[in-house]
Parts: C-alpha cells; structure tokens; sequence
C-alpha cells in the first residue's frame, strides 16, 4: 500500500471532519477512499484529497445536498464549479424571497390586518358563454406549478391550430387545492372554435398529456385581477382570499372550482402589468 495514504482517522484531523461524515461521503460518492483493505475494511485516503473534503464541508454549510455537491466538486474545471455554486444560490436566494413573502403575508393573516390586504383588491363579476376547450390535466405541487402551466398552455394554444383557432384567453382550473402538500389536480384550457376538430386532435395525442376536449358551461364568473408580479406565491393567494371574502360579504353562493384566467402576454408584461383575472364561478 502507497505509504503516502493516510488513515481515515488522521484524514479526518487534517481536513477537520468526522470518521462519521468521511463514511457518509463515500457511501453517497461525494468524497470515496483511496484505498480500502479488502481484509479489514480499513479506508485510506490520500493526502491530495484534503481540498476537497474541505470544500465537500464548506458547500455542507450551505444547506447544499450532497447530489448538488456531487455535481460541484465533479465539475470539469473551476470556472464550471464556480458557475454551478452560482445557480444553487440562485435557487436558494429564490426560495428565501418566497419564503420572506410568505412570512410578511402570515403576519398579516395573524395580526388581523387580513382586511387590509383584501382591500387592495377590486372585485368584479362578468358573465362568459359556454366554450368548447381543449385541456391538460395534472397532479402537480406548487413549486411545480408556474413551470407547468406555462408548458401545457404553451401545447394547447399549439394544437388549437388545428382546432380553429383560440377564441378566448386561456385559464387554468383547480379541482383541488395545489400546494406543498396538495397535488391538485390543476386542469389547463384553451377555448377553441371547432369542436369536431378538437376531438380529432385530441384523440391523435393520446393519453400522454392527460388531453381531452369538453364543454365548459356558460358561467359568472367572480374576480379580481392582478399583476405579474402578483401572481407570484404567496401574493395570488391574497387575491383568491379576496375573492372569497367578497363572496362572504355579498352572500353569493360558489358555483365550481377556482381558475385563473390569463389575458396578456406573459413574456411582454412587464411586474406591474395587469395580466391575470382570479376568479370563482358563482351563482
């Protein structure tokens, strides 16, 4: 054996880790022994292999996953372990803004001031014909859920080519609550112009996406509409909370699942752009 390994008990000391952690490293192929002794099941690593336990600790207290890790400390160079450290902060920066929005959104709740937040909004009812659409149906968490709606609607103003084209803006139904816990299912329509059509192109797409074409019903709708920006979570829920409490307030009586209508280029609207209309059929 190369006499330059070390044990993992002196490895440990020099990179400033626990035995405990080296042998989690290894089992998730983070950071794997040198050598291992086929007879004892000793491990040794090599003195050369300090940075990286240290940067596999370093990257540890950043809450980073150990197949996150992986990825960083197996990148082809440093530029590229640099730019993947980049897109996890990313990620986490991200997630710390929607959990600081959250929180400002639960103290509110909490405190009592719920009214306050319900007033910014303006809630307006408007009556809609019956429509032929055409639909995707998914189980999806709320972290899932802007990056799928954006993929399904995209597919289904696609095919409504071939279904005479779109004849309203498109909107996404929930049949059940979507959040971290709740998978939905959420439903995303595009009203389209020829039934007959609809059903021929559904029926060449199969079953992979969950495709179908139904008649939704001559409906009044209840609503607010919002912004781009508001549309980020938890910012909708105070608009969908609003909605609800006029309801309450004015004794009208919901008539179907909520939806969210959307009526404006996404990619063209800029944060403070009207873009989206919450809404709740009523009767």
């Amino acid at each position: 054996m190369d006499a330059e390994l070390l044990t993992i008990g002196a490895f440990a000391a020099r990179a400033r880790l626990s035995a405990k952690a080296l042998r989690l490293y290894d089992r998730l192929g983070v950071l794997a022994p040198a050598h291992v002794d086929e007879a004892s099941g000793y491990r040794y690593y090599r003195s050369d292999q300090v940075e990286r336990a240290r940067t596999v600790a370093l990257l540890r207290q950043l809450d980073m996953p150990l197949a996150r890790i992986a990825e960083v400390v197996e990148a082809a160079d440093g530029a590229e372990a640099a730019h993947r450290l980049t897109a996890y902060w990313a990620d986490v920066e991200t997630r710390l803004a929607g959990q600081r929005t959250l929180a400002e959104y639960l103290r509110g709740r909490l405190s009592g001031r719920s009214s306050e937040m319900y007033g910014k909004f303006v809630v307006e009812t408007v009556d809609v014909p019956e429509r032929v659409v055409i639909t995707e149906t998914r189980h999806t968490l709320a972290d899932e859920l802007p990056a799928w709606i954006g993929e399904s609607l995209g597919r289904l103003e696609a095919g409504a080519r071939e279904c005479g084209g779109i004849t309203a803006p498109p909107f996404v139904v929930y049949h059940s609550e979507v959040s971290m816990e709740s998978d939905g299912p959420a439903e995303a329509c595009v009203p389209v112009a020829d039934e007959v059509a609809a059903r021929a192109w559904a029926e060449r797409r199969g079953r992979h996406w969950q495709t179908r074409v139904r008649v939704e019903p001559a409906r009044r709708l209840a609503y607010t509409r919002i912004t781009k920006a508001q549309v980020a979570h938890p910012q909708i829920l105070a608009a969908f909370e609003a909605v609800e409490e006029w309801l309450k307030a004015e004794g009208v009586t919901v008539d179907g699942p909520c939806r969210e209508v959307y009526f404006a280029d996404w990619d063209a609207a800029g944060p403070e752009d009207p873009v989206c209309d919450v809404a709740f059929p009523v009767k």
